[in-house]
């Protein structure tokens, strides 16, 4: 009779002795009891600089929290008023306005404990490390076309923070308008040479800022000036930047062929050495336009209304249309409401507010005209530019400054500008605190032909320009307090504020 022998196999052996090994290692750490610390792991706003875009930062814990323990002991300084909220381990802090400008921040956390700390040993540490992070926004920094002899016609940056002027563009460069990338490293910009006084011969370019979205990344040296777009064929009328930086629609017309107008759009870079190529937007002519907030779109006065136009090549239907309003003037951040003008036959204008749910609330009547307005993003106001009619004989304006209420309809007027100004501009800072405006003083003098001279968008002859900065408060902070504006120790026009 046969028999047989049972053995264990190598394999088998070496499996027993994991598995016994991994036993013993379990037990040990059984008997030991936990011994992960409680600390922050990640905290993702450390050491970066952040802008109006930046709304919520990140703290990561090595273990599940005590959320009430957390949010007592977290510290903000200066404060930012913010909402907390929890997804396991991780805590999300989002901010309920955006961050002034300028100011260097810090985090500190300290006596938190976790979620188990009434169940640990005696004798065992359950609060956390104590945690510090710090980060900072960007530098209030605004932007403006020289007015003075020195910098005639060239884009100047003035970094208020650090009290310091850089001008960007050179001298044979006359530049007309201009827009900022949204991470402020770039600005397009349309220019004519010094040269040439033809309103109607700007090119496009884009020039480095000489500032770094982010500290530990180099910025490009500022002054690299590039072509994007030449005049060869084609007028370069009016231009727009879109949201997200990456595409430019601009309005056109052909040289040769004056029926030939309309708008082109075209991305800001390309895949090759080769400067990106504009397209034709097939559609109806239109006049005023302006990219929407997620830069897939555009709005246009187009007949008798407002046309939501798609970017890409055959936009001959439209996404939306508003035949009652000839104008939009501005969108919040999100989209979700946009401020648009409606045209009367007895030459009045309505500002109205008008929402993605369909409601349209009026806000305000002018016999003058409605030339910029600006949603804040840190509350529900809009800061408008407007004019009134002194003399319908001579049409006399005189420009003003209001702060609407989006939920009352209360109206602040802010400032009074005089009567002679009436090529103002304005723009509101990225944090909503403060309110840039030029004032424009024409060349009361002929000027000869050839001459040299700045113009205003209407043509008219510059003779110098100052700026002035006026300090915001909420409309319900400001109700009882009143704030002047304050003259900058600068010469110039169209300013705008860096994002």
């Amino acid at each position: 009779m046969a028999t047989s022998k049972t053995f264990i196999q190598p394999l088998d052996r070496v499996a027993i002795a994991l598995m016994l090994l991994l036993s013993l290692l379990i037990g040990f750490m059984i008997f030991q009891g936990d011994v992960v610390a409680v600390r922050v792991r990640e905290f993702t706003w450390q050491n970066q600089q952040i802008g109006a875009e930046d709304i919520s930062f990140t703290l990561n814990f090595s273990r599940p929290m005590d959320i009430k323990s957390v949010e007592e002991n977290l510290r903000i300084e200066p404060p930012l008023a913010g909402k907390i909220s929890w997804a396991g381990r991780r805590m999300v802090y989002t901010l309920l306005t955006p961050a002034p400008y300028g100011t260097n921040y810090e985090v500190r956390l300290q006596d938190a404990k976790d979620r188990f700390s009434d169940l640990a040993p005696e004798g065992k540490n359950r609060v956390i490390q104590p945690f510090t992070g710090n980060f900072r926004s960007r530098d209030r920094v605004i932007m403006y076309i020289g007015a003075d002899p020195e910098n005639q016609g060239q884009l100047v940056l003035y970094n208020l923070t650090e009290e310091k002027k850089n001008i960007v563009t050179p001298k044979d460069l006359i530049v007309m308008d201009f827009k900022p990338f949204p991470d402020g490293e770039k600005i397009l910009f349309s220019a004519r040479t010094s040269n040439n006084q033809d309103l109607l011969s700007a090119q496009l370019y884009t020039v480095t800022t000489g500032i770094s979205a982010q500290p530990e990344t180099p910025a490009e040296p500022a002054g690299r000036v590039d072509l994007v777009l030449d005049n060869k064929q084609y007028q370069n009328l009016k231009f727009d930047l879109s949201p997200d930086g990456k595409t430019i629609v601009v309005q056109r017309g052909n040289r040769n062929n004056p029926s030939d107008f309309g708008l082109w759009f075209m991305p800001t870079t390309s895949n090759t050495r080769e400067r990106p190529t504009p397209q034709r937007l097939k559609s109806q002519p239109g006049g005023d336009f302006m990219i929407t907030p997620d830069s897939r779109a555009v709005a246009v006065a187009q007949g008798q209304g407002a046309a939501i136009l798609p970017l890409q090549t055959d936009a001959s239907k439209p996404l939306d249309f508003l035949p009652q309003f000839g104008l939009v003037q501005s969108f919040s951040k999100d989209g979700s409401q946009a401020a648009m003008v409606k045209f009367n036959t007895d030459y009045t204008r309505d500002l109205f507010l008008v929402t993605n749910q369909g409601i349209q609330k009026p806000l305000l009547k002018t016999t003058g005209s409605i030339i910029n307005c600006q949603f804040d993003p840190a509350s529900p106001t809009l800061y408008c530019l407007l004019t009134q009619l002194i003399s319908a004989e001579e049409y006399i304006e005189q420009p003003y400054l209001v702060a609407i209420d989006l939920k009352t309809g209360e109206q602040k007027p802010l400032l009074l500008l005089p009567i002679e100004q009436r090529n103002v501009q304005m723009s509101l800072a990225p944090d909503g605190l403060g309110l840039l405006f030029d004032q424009v003083m024409p060349q009361i003098e002929p000027v000869p032909l050839n001459a040299n001279v700045l113009k205003t968008e209407d043509g008219e002859a510059i003779a110098t320009s100052s700026l002035w900065l006026m300090p915001l408060l909420p409309i319900d902070d400001a109700a009882n307090t009143t704030i002047g504006p304050e003259k900058l120790p600068l010469v110039g026009f169209h300013p705008r504020w860096l994002p």
